[in-house]
């Protein structure tokens, strides 16, 4: 059936508006951590892969990083076995570290999948292998008792990050998709949130950007307005008086630590939006929060 002359131009307009973006971002890495709505839902999810298949074969270089955290609340339940959070970031004992490695390893195949069958050439991945992404126990601080250390289990406090893997499967056309798993320095497995491993690895890889995919529009002030475009200080301010806080905290936070260390902007934006990624990337309206440096 042929197009309406408004549709048409309305098409030719979009192609159009992508092109000088191509051209700007041509042979740039860009991290993109999965997230949200679009991690569960299974429409979106092939959404994602043709998005990111499609920026793969115009000529830029996405990294895709996931979590599972929706998936793996929902078999710990199942099991009998209570989630729980602080400051953002799961408690995970042997039962629950068994259960983050199995749902994530489900999850990153099923995402490759989806990419490879969209004509990309994906590669699943842990910080495991070829041991790219080395940890340390984390420890939280206390936010009740000053100077006391909070234990959360199995959970790492990046190290290093070793791009050499990264930057080998980006030059052979593949498309890396990264489960957040490290390794100890005896060889043990660390669960690692997933949007601290983007922000660390879009500054291994100089990335010139970080987009974190939520279920949320963006950043928000506190009368719940989506905040378009911020500078490192500003959310800086926003950390200090409470606006940012819970769950968004290790999120908002590798998205600042990225800008601050050579990552040219982070997105933060709404996984529920159809092709939220090529809409960030390629077009002059975004669907969600940039942030850049001062």
């Amino acid at each position: 059936m042929a197009l309406s002359p408004a549709s048409a131009a309305q098409k030719a307009q979009v192609l159009a508006e992508a092109l000088p973006y191509i051209r700007r971002f041509h042979k740039q890495t860009i991290v993109v951590k999965l997230g949200g709505n679009a991690m569960v839902d299974d429409g979106l999810k092939a959404g994602f892969a043709r998005d990111v298949t499609m920026l793969k074969l115009v000529g830029l270089n996405p990294v895709v990083v996931h979590g599972a955290g929706p998936q793996i609340s929902g078999l710990l339940d199942k099991m009998g076995i209570k989630s729980e959070f602080r400051q953002g970031m799961r408690v995970t004992d042997e039962k629950t570290m068994n259960v983050v490695e199995m749902v994530l390893g489900e999850l990153n195949q099923e995402i490759v999948s989806l990419i490879n069958q969209q004509g990309g050439k994906a590669v699943g991945l842990t910080g495991q292998d070829g041991g790219f992404i080395r940890c340390r126990k984390l420890f939280l601080k206390s936010e009740t008792t000053p100077g006391e250390d909070v234990d959360i289990g199995l959970v790492g406090e990046i190290e290093n990050i070793d791009p050499e893997l990264i930057n080998l499967l980006d030059s052979r056309d593949f498309i890396p998709v990264i489960a957040p798993i490290g390794f100890g320095v005896n060889g043990e497995a660390y669960n690692i949130n997933a949007d601290l491993v983007a922000g660390k690895l879009a500054e291994k890889l100089r990335a010139e950007k970080l987009i974190l995919m939520t279920n949320i529009k963006g950043v928000l002030d506190k009368a719940g307005n989506l905040l378009t475009g911020l500078t490192a200080s500003e959310i800086d301010a926003l950390f200090a008086d409470g606006t940012i806080s819970g769950g968004m905290l290790p999120k908002i936070g590798s998205a600042l630590d990225a800008v601050k260390n050579g990552v040219k902007s982070s997105h933060i934006i709404d996984g529920r939006v159809d092709h939220a990624l090529l809409l960030e990337v390629l077009t002059n309206e975004g669907v969600g929060t940039m942030i850049m440096a001062d």
